[in-house]
């Protein structure tokens, strides 16, 4: 570096240095999500720009916000470790691994939805898990990492014995979810089974010959598992803490409609994601059990925990969910 850049460099330094910090909060901030209904808060904070209204309602104004949709965790996590995204809103199993392998550099901020997943099967041979041949294929996300690969594992320590958690694993393969659900409804295709989500799991129930449901995630998991949640690097957090502010606030008016004016939530849902499924199907659906479990606190994600650290994919286990949590949310009643 010469003389030039030298002074060049310690000029741009020092004019960062001086200016308030308010001005070095970020103002563009981009977002990433994965394909579902899951994730029908994010939907809304796009339609009515509740992140851009609660940061200028907190002194931050002009904040833009991009959204990028990922069809898998794996993805997002790459865009979030190279910069590429600032904040991202996917499952429970993302979350806990790049916060045990930022060594707590990565952490949540609130969590989004609790719905419940389904392994759904139009195999007529597959009634429980314990039917599964060496040669039977399981669509997941993200193989061993998703959600479901880890709630599938959960599963099959409970059904072979605690030492056989991985037995499905080389069942798994990766396919995003709106794949998955074409890959069963086409009767040639050797997937033939699919660990899923809202919406996909009621289209597959309705539209797949002999689809049913071999497996659902509370059964398994004893209750509620949070499947959604935002997270990001400490780093940004601790940069921009108005803009964790106003996810958070967000999220909750995001929620807080879902529940008061659910057509008006499904019908933003429908314009974003381009879903071409009926209101009157997602209204329908919504009123499932457990369809309605829009919470800001994480929900049964220390299970999901104990279970990783058990198995060797977690180096650290977290002692409570506020490890993994940014000290934001510690008010709230999570588990």
């Amino acid at each position: 570096m010469g003389m030039q850049s030298w002074a060049v460099a310690f000029a741009l330094i020092n004019a960062v240095t001086v200016l308030p910090a308010a001005a070095q909060q970020k103002t563009e901030i981009s977002l990433s999500r994965q394909p579902g209904i899951f994730y029908m808060p994010s939907h809304i904070i796009e339609k009515q720009k509740l992140i851009e209204k609660h940061a200028a309602a907190l002194g931050l104004p002009g904040v833009t916000t991009k959204w990028v949709t990922f069809s898998g965790g794996g993805a997002q996590t790459d865009a979030l470790l190279a910069g590429g995204v600032d904040i991202l809103n996917t499952g429970t199993g993302n979350l806990l691994l790049l916060w045990d392998r930022t060594k707590g550099g990565v952490k949540g901020i609130v969590a989004t939805s609790a719905q419940p997943m389904a392994l759904i099967s139009r195999d007529p041979h597959i009634k429980s898990i314990k039917d599964f041949t060496a040669n039977d294929k399981i669509a997941v996300p993200t193989v061993k990492i998703s959600t479901q690969a880890i709630v599938l594992q959960i599963a099959a320590a409970e059904a072979f014995g605690a030492d056989q958690w991985s037995k499905l694993d080389s069942n798994t393969v990766q396919l995003g979810h709106p794949d998955a659900y074409a890959a069963l409804s086409n009767s040639q295709h050797e997937v033939r089974s699919h660990f899923s989500i809202p919406p996909f799991t009621f289209l597959e129930m309705k539209n797949v010959p002999g689809a049913h449901v071999v497996l659902n995630s509370p059964d398994v998991m004893g209750g509620p598992l949070s499947q959604a949640q935002f997270f990001t690097t400490t780093k940004f957090a601790d940069a921009n803490p108005k803009i964790i502010q106003a996810v958070r606030a967000a999220t909750k008016e995001a929620q807080d409609l879902i529940r008061s004016d659910t057509k008006t939530s499904v019908e933003i849902y429908k314009e974003i994601t381009g879903d071409k499924t009926s209101v009157e199907d997602l209204l329908a659906w919504l009123k499932e059990p457990g369809m309605m479990e829009w919470n800001l606190e994480p929900q049964g994600t220390m299970k999901f925990a104990a279970h990783l650290f058990k198995t060797g994919t977690l180096k650290t286990q977290p002692k409570a969910w506020t490890d993994y949590y940014l000290p934001s949310s510690a008010d709230l009643k999570g588990n």
